[in-house]
């Protein structure tokens, strides 16, 4: 597994949608990038200026995060994202 530098989030995104809430597939053309995901590891504190920015959430937190935000990567041929802490605008709660 990846451990993500300072200031970086792992994140193994949730599955795309294939259909909608009442039942009707969608095509592959229909595909959007999925924005939610499951935080797998986190990066230490990041200083910047002097100031200490620490990680917003913990593995295994279930986030929402930014349409393009960071880059997606390959790891044991799963598809995974790693992103700056900016990039993350949510934490989903049950």
């Amino acid at each position: 597994m990846l451990k993500p530098l300072a200031g970086y989030v792992l994140i193994e995104p949730a599955p795309k949608e294939t259909k909608t809430a009442s039942g009707i597939v969608l095509p592959d053309s229909a595909d959007e990038k999925p924005q939610e995901g499951k935080v797998l590891a986190c990066g230490d504190d990041l200083v910047e200026e002097g100031k200490t920015i620490a990680c917003p959430v913990k593995v295994n937190d279930k986030v929402v995060y930014k349409k393009w935000g960071g880059n997606e990567i390959k790891v044991d041929g799963k598809e995974l994202l790693l992103t700056k802490f900016e990039d993350l605008m949510a934490v989903v709660t049950k």
